[in-house]
């Protein structure tokens, strides 16, 4: 697997799975797409040990095994031969060195995927974040510099990028409410099950509940406010990175628009953006996007 070939791995996985998140890619200057795509690709990577269907085998294992090979490979050696015929931690390593992205978001991100393994519910919203904030919130960080913070807001800019991360996850959790019950978890927390009066069972009915409908408007409203405290972060970005947030916000924010308009029935199908939708979305940025872009190819070169 060379260094090559795991960045286009990384790109096809996020071109599969990540629809949306792909189209927002897009709008990015070239150079920084296939490090968005690493990221991507080794969260992905992870998340399928845990979450996968298909998957046979020792899940446990398998996250023991990826921790230690991608642990060795940030410690040293070659990205390249760093885990021979890993398809995905060449590309992640390369990017990490290459951004100085914080190793401790690593293992917070991967304790989180562990915690996937024996944990099926949590009690409390601030469970849940303390959840989320390896899970989701990180990889708001480690994304943070290869979109580029202006000078100097590098340190301002992280609590937006971890709000952001927040919205996205929330948003996951709303509309996979059915499918993430099938993989015996449950993602909102028991005291606003109590709270609305929503037994477990509800959460496998063919149509939810009156109680549940209000459940989720909560929890909707919930993740609005995580996307709105992401909001200042998006200017503080070069401006070659603003149209591809604000598309991907565009885009996350429009499962919560879709699922209220299905007055929240997130049990009869998965919520998501029609496809004119997102291609207007991607339009409307595209302009934006390429301007930034040629204009920080703009140089002056003056010859003695």
């Amino acid at each position: 697997m060379t260094l090559t070939a795991s960045y286009e791995f990384c790109r096809r996985l996020n071109a599969r799975h990540g629809r949306s998140y792909y189209l927002a890619t897009l709008l990015l200057p070239a150079w920084k797409r296939p490090h968005v795509h690493a990221l991507y690709g080794f969260a992905r990577y992870a998340d399928e040990i845990v979450d996968s269907f298909t998957m046979t085998g020792d899940r446990a294992r398998a996250l023991e095994d990826l921790t230690v090979r991608v642990s060795g490979a940030l410690a040293g050696g070659a990205p390249a031969d760093a885990a021979a015929g890993d398809p995905v931690i060449p590309a992640f390593t390369q990017t990490v060195r290459s951004f100085g992205i914080d190793h401790g978001d690593v293992t917070a991100f991967l304790r989180s995927m562990r915690a996937d393994l024996t944990v099926t519910r949590y009690s409390t919203y601030d469970d849940l974040l303390e959840y989320m904030e390896g899970s989701a919130a990180v990889i708001g960080t480690m994304m943070l510099p290869v979109l580029e913070p202006l000078p100097g807001l590098a340190g301002k800019a992280r609590e937006p990028a971890r709000q952001l991360g927040l919205a996205f996850q929330l948003t996951n959790f709303l509309r996979d409410v059915a499918e993430d019950l099938e993989r015996g978890r449950v993602y909102l927390p028991v005291e606003d099950l109590d709270k609305f009066g929503v037994e477990p069972a509800d959460l496998g009915r063919d149509a939810p509940t009156p109680a549940l409908r209000e459940l989720l408007a909560f929890e909707t409203r919930r993740a609005r406010e995580h996307y709105a405290r992401a909001e200042e972060g998006i200017d503080m970005l070069t401006p070659s990175s603003r149209p591809c947030l604000r598309a991907a916000v565009a885009l996350y924010g429009g499962i919560l628009d879709r699922i209220e308009a299905a007055r929240y029935d997130v049990l009869g199908g998965r919520a998501a953006v029609p496809r004119r939708r997102r291609a207007a979305i991607f339009v409307r940025h595209l302009l934006a996007a390429s301007a930034a872009d040629r204009a920080e190819r703009r140089v002056t070169v003056e010859v003695p």
